[in-house]
C-alpha cells in the first residue's frame, strides 16, 4: 500500500489506491479497515437490509456496505443505507452523495463503537442525511444478544440528530417510510 500523503487521503483516492481491503472507509483523511465481523453484526445487517427492502417505496433503494462521500476527507461506509433510486449511476458506482441518502444505519461492533456512536453520526448530520439508525447488541433476560435500535432524525437548524425512539424487540416507525422490524429475529437466525 502507498504511503499516506501529507494532509491525508481524499475521498477520490479511495477508488484509486491499489490493494485496499474490502470495506475500507475514509474518516478525517485516514483509512479505516474493518475487523472481522461478528455473527450478531452479520445477522443484524441481513435482517435490516431484508426488512427495509420489503418496506421501501419504489423511489428508494436499499444498499448494503456502500460509501457516502461526505467531503474531501470523509467517505464512511454505513452498514446499510437507503438512497434515492435515481441516484444509481450504473454498475461501476462505488458510493453515494449525502444528498441522495435518506437513511444511514450503523450496527455497532466492539472495534467500531466510537465511530458508530460519535464520529459517523456527527458527520452524517453535518452532511444533511435526514435519518440515522444505530443498532447495538443489548442483552436479553436469557443472556442472548437482544438488539436495541436507536432512531434519530436530523434537526435541520443545528444539523444535529435528535433521538426519536429507542426500540427494544421491535423497531416500528413511519419515517423515512413505514417499517416494522422484529429485532428479536436476529437471535433466531432470520
Amino acid at each position: 500500500m502507498e504511503k499516506t500523503p501529507d494532509g491525508g487521503w481524499t475521498a477520490e483516492d479511495l477508488d484509486r489506491i491499489p490493494g485496499l481491503p474490502s470495506h475500507t472507509q475514509l474518516l478525517d483523511g485516514e483509512l479505516v479497515f474493518r475487523a472481522p465481523q461478528t455473527v450478531f453484526h452479520m445477522r443484524a445487517m441481513r435482517l435490516l437490509e431484508n426488512r427495509l427492502l420489503h418496506a421501501a417505496p419504489p423511489e428508494l433503494e436499499v444498499v448494503r456496505e456502500m460509501t457516502v462521500t461526505l467531503g474531501k476527507r470523509d467517505r464512511p461506509e454505513p452498514d446499510v443505507l437507503v438512497a434515492r433510486a435515481d441516484a444509481d449511476t450504473g454498475p461501476r458506482q462505488t458510493g453515494y452523495r449525502p444528498e441522495d441518502v435518506v437513511l444511514a444505519v450503523e450496527v455497532v461492533s466492539d472495534d467500531s463503537e466510537a465511530r458508530d456512536r460519535e464520529t459517523k453520526p456527527r458527520k452524517y448530520a453535518a452532511a444533511g442525511i435526514p435519518h440515522f439508525w444505530r443498532v447495538e447488541a443489548g442483552e436479553g433476560e436469557d443472556g442472548a444478544a437482544s438488539p436495541v435500535a436507536y432512531v434519530f432524525e436530523l434537526e435541520p437548524a443545528t444539523r444535529t440528530y435528535a433521538v426519536t425512539g429507542i426500540h427494544h424487540e421491535r423497531l416500528k416507525t413511519d419515517v423515512p417510510f413505514p417499517v416494522d422490524i422484529d429485532l428479536t429475529a436476529v437471535a433466531r437466525r432470520v
